[in-house]
């Protein structure tokens, strides 16, 4: 799912970093945003919100958007600026990043790539101009 909040420089994706290899290690699946997987029987957008609340602390509402697929799909939430985030054992640290550095930051590029989509999805829901900075406007735009 794709975390996103107003900060100073407009808009921030929530990417955290995996501890499975240890705080310097950047390869192939590191750097994602919230994820994870389904309990037998469970429904996908109960396991969004629990994935979500497991590896960051947040309680928030989801969004579908139509750039997952059946078997992968993709929630948007916005959390507030000054929001807490509280990671789990399986994550060492997290950033919010702008959002063309969100997606270069992550991968492979089957998670990269759905984060572009998800972004550019949100970009024009909300009606906004993509800026060369990747900011996307500042708060107040």
């Amino acid at each position: 799912m794709v975390v996103y909040r107003h900060g100073h420089e407009g808009l921030e994706v929530l990417v955290l970093h995996r501890a499975q290899h240890g705080p310097e290690y950047e390869g192939d699946w590191t750097w994602t945003p919230p994820a994870g997987c389904r309990l037998p029987g469970e429904a996908l957008r109960r396991c969004a919100l629990r994935e979500l609340n497991e590896e960051t602390g947040l309680h928030l509402s989801l969004e579908a958007t139509p750039c997952g697929t059946a078997e992968w799909p993709v929630f948007v939430a916005k959390a507030p600026p000054r929001a807490q985030i509280v990671l789990d054992a399986e994550h060492d640290r997290h950033e919010w990043r702008l959002p063309d550095d969100a997606v270069r930051r992550c991968s492979p590029e089957r998670v990269s790539m759905a984060l572009a989509r998800a972004m550019a999805w949100l970009r024009d829901r909300e009606g906004r101009n993509s800026a060369s900075t990747g900011s996307w406007g500042s708060p107040g735009s």
